[in-house]
């Protein structure tokens, strides 16, 4: 008889945004005259810029002649688009990433998932908490030891290394859910705590375009010795609006060598049996993001996110209810009011002014008692969800 992997048996029943959405899709069914108002997922509303849209019609256009015709894309993604990646960590400071060390892919959640797959499953894994799911389900699914770090109001829901020794670290700035940005002193503890213990950080930094603050960095890779320690994420689907047009990149310095090998080549050996690339199409629309005309388009709708974050921060302000985020960051993690309970306070504004957001229980066990809100709406309707909030807060 056939074995299968039993430790799919150690997950949740089902997935956080899953239950979700059951819940409203029940309530929508049973209350159709009501206008609800998602603030819940972090899917972006705004579309593609005009130069992601130009260069996607052109790449789209070359597909249909002989002469400019593209099968397969390369295992690590087109060189136009690597060097475009290596300009743009130049811009913020990082002058050594070789386009041999960024890979292309579909998504930085796939990424994150599948970058299990090169490391033993014999390592323990420390995983801040309250943090991303996916993070902790894919290492369950693999049956890896995990130990959870500290994020809480007494740290700025940004947990720190505490002597307990870890092989692989997740972090992730800006944090989801938590809208909180490590600074340069805070990634500095961790890459040398990563050094110290011969471990590997997995750096999770698809929101880095959020980041407005000149001090705090977008990159690990700003920090001295990260690229001894470090694998870090990236994804246009927030710095673009991608989410449903899927590009995303990787970074695996040639420097990360363990037990004999080479974390980079592993990638490579990984990747090239694994995915056969991200369409020429969509790597030209992602290529045209870092032309100036591009980035100025997207960085136009990330300040209208940012906005909408302020109008809700602002509101939360004014109730005097502790938050997180909403500066360098599409999200705010906000305190549920009156002792209630993450699932609670979803209940009570679903029920009672038709708002959905996200409880943070769903992020672990400190997100008990937390909520996070999402600045992804439309400008209309993140005015009308504050005021019907102001109304019951």
């Amino acid at each position: 008889m056939v074995k299968v992997n039993r430790n799919y048996g150690n997950l949740k029943e089902s997935y956080l945004f899953r239950d979700i959405g059951l819940k409203v899709a029940a309530f929508a069914a049973t209350h159709k005259d009501k206008k609800i108002i998602r603030l819940g997922i972090g899917d972006v509303t705004l579309p593609l810029s005009k130069k992601v849209i130009e260069a996607m019609k052109d790449a789209a256009d070359e597909m249909g002649h002989v002469e400019t015709f593209r099968g397969y894309a390369p295992d690590q993604g087109y060189t136009f688009l690597r060097e475009k990646i290596s300009a743009y960590y130049k811009k913020h400071g990082v002058d050594d990433i070789d386009i041999s060390e960024i890979f292309i892919s579909d998504g930085a959640k796939s990424d994150v998932g599948n970058i299990t797959e090169i490391f033993s499953k014999d390592n323990t894994v420390l995983i801040p908490d309250p943090v991303y799911p996916v993070y902790m389900d894919t290492n369950v699914m693999d049956g890896r030891n995990i130990i959870f770090s500290d994020a809480n109001k007494e740290n700025g829901f940004l947990s720190m290394p505490d002597g307990r020794h870890a092989d692989m670290i997740y972090l992730c700035s800006p944090n989801n859910p938590c809208g909180s940005v490590y600074n340069r002193e805070q990634l500095r503890q961790w890459v040398e705590y990563a050094i110290e213990n011969k471990a590997v950080i997995l750096f999770d930094a698809a929101y880095e375009a959020f980041i407005n603050d000149g001090s705090l960095p977008h990159s690990i890779y700003e920090i001295e010795g990260a690229k001894k320690c470090a694998i870090e994420f990236c994804s246009f689907s927030k710095l673009a609006g991608f989410t449903g047009t899927r590009c995303a990149y990787t970074v695996i310095p040639d420097d990360l060598k363990f037990d004999g090998f080479s974390l980079r080549e592993m990638w490579v050996r990984r990747q090239s049996t694994k995915l056969n690339g991200v369409s020429y199409i969509i790597q030209r629309a992602a290529e045209a993001v870092f032309t100036d005309e591009g980035m100025a388009q997207c960085k136009e709708n990330i300040r209208y996110y940012l906005d909408n974050a302020k109008i809700i921060s602002d509101m939360l302000n004014e109730k005097g209810i502790f938050y997180t985020g909403g500066t360098n960051s599409p999200y705010v993690w906000m305190k549920c009011p009156d002792r209630m309970t993450s699932w609670g306070f979803f209940d009570h504004l679903l029920n009672e002014v038709y708002v959905v957001g996200t409880p943070g229980s769903g992020f672990g066990h400190n997100g008990e008692g937390y909520f996070r809100l999402t600045s992804f709406g439309s400008r209309e309707n993140t005015y009308e969800a504050v005021e019907r909030l102001r109304g019951i807060l």
